[in-house]
């Protein structure tokens, strides 16, 4: 994965008037110049409403009349200071064992609500609900009317820790979140890798530290929140060695000058995963308050999660403890999300390369791996295997290749059991799918690597024959990887072969993370924040 070194940009806030003019007499005489600091101001509230008005009116006419929205676009430009398509959210967690309906997570994102909303008071987090043009904060960014806000949250995750800090401006006119730059850095391997040493772990995210101290002035640091969550790596780890990671951290994170709280650092919850990385893909595709999301799909090392809110009113009660509330400005949305924990790349991997080993045996032959390959060294739970390619029948010295449909049937027989619940409306999504679904259609060859793109669920199988016809040596695992993802779409997912799959990376220059979700959320659900 590339990163993405984030050039700090001077805000227009920020800039100084020349002290003439500031000291400039309007000609009343007053020789302390505060006559013509008034007038100045007034002139300058004068002007901004406006200007305010005259830019209403321009695109109000644009987008009646000449804006042309592609539903599902493959690349999008200036989205986040774009059209109102994020409301107030607020999401409500109902889990079958109890019946517990207390809000868990208050997300605000930033532009505004639909416009046919108006809100006058303070919603339950304590603010004005957006209710002002976000063209008029960008105007009153400009004029210096908003305050800089940063957020660093680091996903610690089963392959890789990664950074991502966040530049935002805050309006004083309507208290809406702009974010203007982004820093992403990573580093592998993942926390859980120093499950026998906490104390090298805590490192490894230090570093990540200090590339957020570096993009975030001194002088915000303590009004930054700094947040870890970890995801399946460490769900996978016993108990005791995860906690000991994460102490190992918080003895950082106390150390940091930053703001954290006391539960800043911890095993992050499947089902905030799935549905932070679908505030962040819809929001960022601009459909968080249309009646078609889309469907966000994410594969980690560990675990995959589906999220997707059914079209179809009938289908909710069928999910039952899946669903989840997401209650915005307008409406309420009913969303579907489950993390299916041991369907992530690295660890289906593992349970196909290891079938009919013991827990023992970590010098193993796989059928879905080419026989030239021998002895390959990979690390699967701070465990390393020697994995090599097996014979088969249709292989000979002259043309080695993996059986690709035994390879398929052992492959379905480890998915297909993990699958529950079968996300069986899914298909009736578009789908936008990030993580491993992008990267290995780019080091394939599936898609173009500049550009990203779409695909399909067949163009995935295929491909996969393709890549186990080739005795590839420099892509080892390549075959497995894109059968695998087949299976999981196809016959795990329930998508048909035509389906097509929208592959992201990034979109308008910012990485598709639950983390942009996340901070949105620590910003504009807590007090401190919000009101610093």
């Amino acid at each position: 994965m590339t990163t993405t070194d984030v050039r700090k940009r001077k805000l227009a806030s920020d800039d100084k008037l020349p002290q003439a003019n500031r000291r400039k007499n309007s000609g009343n005489g007053n020789g302390n110049g505060r006559g013509g600091v008034t007038s100045g101001l007034k002139l300058s509230f004068l002007c901004l409403i406006v200007s305010v008005l005259l830019l209403l009116f321009v695109f109000g006419v644009y987008h009646l009349y000449f804006a042309q929205a592609d539903p599902f676009p493959a690349t999008v430009t200036n989205i986040l200071t774009k059209t109102s398509d994020s409301p107030t959210v607020s999401m409500r967690y109902h889990q079958s064992t109890h019946t517990d309906h207390t809000p868990r997570t208050t997300m605000k994102p930033p532009t505004t609500p639909m416009k046919h909303e108006k809100h006058n008071e303070p919603n339950a987090a304590g603010f004005i609900s957006d209710n002002a043009s976000p063209y008029l904060a960008r105007l009153a960014s400009k004029l210096g009317y908003s305050k800089v806000q940063y957020a660093a949250i680091i996903d610690a995750g089963s392959t890789g820790s990664r950074v991502l800090a966040y530049k935002f401006n805050r309006s004083f006119i309507d208290n809406n979140l702009v974010l203007y730059e982004e820093l992403f850095k990573e580093r592998k391997p993942g926390l859980s890798s120093f499950a026998d040493n906490p104390a090298d772990g805590a490192h490894s995210i230090k570093l990540l530290l200090d590339e957020a101290r570096a993009f975030i002035p001194k002088e915000h640091w303590s009004s930054t929140p700094l947040v870890l969550k970890a995801t399946a790596g460490l769900r996978l780890l016993p108990q005791s060695k995860a906690e000991n990671l994460l102490n190992a951290v918080r003895d950082l994170f106390a150390k940091s000058e930053f703001s954290v709280d006391i539960d800043a650092v911890e095993i992050m919850d499947g089902t905030d995963e799935g549905i932070f990385s679908w505030f962040t893909v819809n929001f960022l595709l601009g459909r968080l308050s249309k009646t078609n999301q889309a469907a966000a799909l994410d594969l980690g090392g560990g675990s995959t999660q589906v999220t997707f809110s059914p079209t179809d009113p009938e289908q909710v009660p069928v999910y039952d403890k899946y669903m989840h509330e997401v209650v915005t400005s307008s409406k309420k949305i009913n969303v579907f999300t489950h993390s299916y924990l041991g369907l992530g790349l690295m660890a289906a991997r593992h349970a196909v390369f290891t079938k009919g080993y013991s827990d023992e045996d970590t010098i193993v032959e796989s059928v879905c791996v080419n026989p030239i390959i021998a002895n390959r060294t990979w690390t699967y739970g701070n465990v390393k295997y020697q994995v090599s390619g097996k014979e088969n029948i249709k292989s000979s010295a002259e043309q080695p290749v993996v059986d690709f449909d035994t390879c398929l049937e052992l492959v379905k027989s480890k998915v297909m059991p993990l699958v529950k619940p079968k996300p069986f409306t899914l298909k009736q999504h578009a789908v936008a799918a990030f993580s491993y679904y992008f990267e290995r259609a780019i080091e394939s060859g599936l898609v173009d690597p500049t550009t990203g793109g779409e695909t399909t669920v067949e163009a995935y199988r295929k491909k996969a024959q393709e890549i186990c016809a080739i005795p590839n040596d420099e892509q080892p695992f390549m075959c497995f990887d894109l059968t695998f993802i087949s299976v999981l779409l196809r016959e795990g997912f329930g998508l048909n072969d035509s389906k097509k799959v929208k592959l992201y990376k990034k979109i308008d220059g910012h990485e598709i993370s639950w983390a942009l979700g996340c901070a949105y959320n620590v910003l504009t659900s807590d007090e401190k924040f919000n009101n610093s």
